[in-house]
């Protein structure tokens, strides 16, 4: 199930949403330049090439954030900021930019494009915390703007609920173009998010990669709560 347009129209340009998803993928490319770098990692057992390094060096480790385990440069509190432009792959990068695109216009017009900006970064700094709660000792990085956005669907889901999307179903080979409401596609991508947290939860959780799933639910859950902080007084529309 993929969405792909919402019927609720915008009111300004978003130019904050449009930043953010330039800023994104100017990362990814660059990441992607470090796979062509030169690599002398390929002549020292157990070195890491440029890309792992740029991962390891910019993306939140848990443990290092819940001070389990050493750190240098930069200070882990940095890499919550920096992990959020950082993304995994071609498809990592373009869900997340393809749902923010979708969704972001719509709550940065409610907010305004200030508030909206400060709502996201908040939002993504919620999204590390509860992933690092949840595994406090794991090794991996975690990056993605995937967490910020949540943050987004959460506030869209409180403010748009009768919302209809334009979304692409998939069974094999056939495909098909139907409008689901948004409290259907929303709501079930939160739940997928806690049920998959709850399945892997554990000592070991987010150990061997994969998916930060308590960093989508964190991010939701922020974005519902800051939308009531963060939302101007005079905001009308539902």
């Amino acid at each position: 199930m993929i969405p792909l347009k919402d019927d609720v129209p915008g009111r300004t340009v978003p130019f904050v949403t449009v930043g953010i998803i330039a800023v994104n993928v100017a990362v990814f490319l660059y990441q992607l330049s470090l796979q062509f770098a030169p690599d002398a990692s390929q002549h020292v057992r157990g070195a890491m090439s440029p890309a792992e390094a740029f991962v390891l060096e910019f993306g939140v480790v848990p443990c290092r954030l819940s001070g389990a385990c050493p750190s240098d440069f930069p200070p882990p509190v940095v890499t919550v900021f920096t992990s959020m432009f950082m993304h995994g792959g071609l498809f990592h990068v373009a869900g997340n930019m393809l749902y923010l695109w979708i969704f972001g216009d719509n709550v940065e017009d409610t907010l305004g494009h200030g508030r909206f900006l400060l709502f996201y970064v908040l939002s993504g700094i919620a999204a590390a915390a509860a992933q690092t709660t949840a595994s406090p000792h794991s090794l991996v990085p975690m990056i993605g703007a995937s967490g910020a956005v949540s943050g987004v669907l959460g506030a869209y889901l409180v403010l748009f609920p009768y919302a209809t999307v334009l979304t692409l179903l998939t069974f094999g080979i056939f495909f098909r173009l139907v409008r689901v409401p948004a409290v259907l596609v929303l709501g079930f991508w939160i739940v997928v998010q806690f049920l998959n947290g709850l399945l892997t939860f554990g000592p070991d959780q987010g150990d061997s990669g994969g998916v930060a799933w308590f960093a989508h639910v964190g991010g939701f859950l922020a974005g519902v709560l800051l939308l009531f902080l963060l939302r101007p007084r005079t905001a009308g529309r539902l």
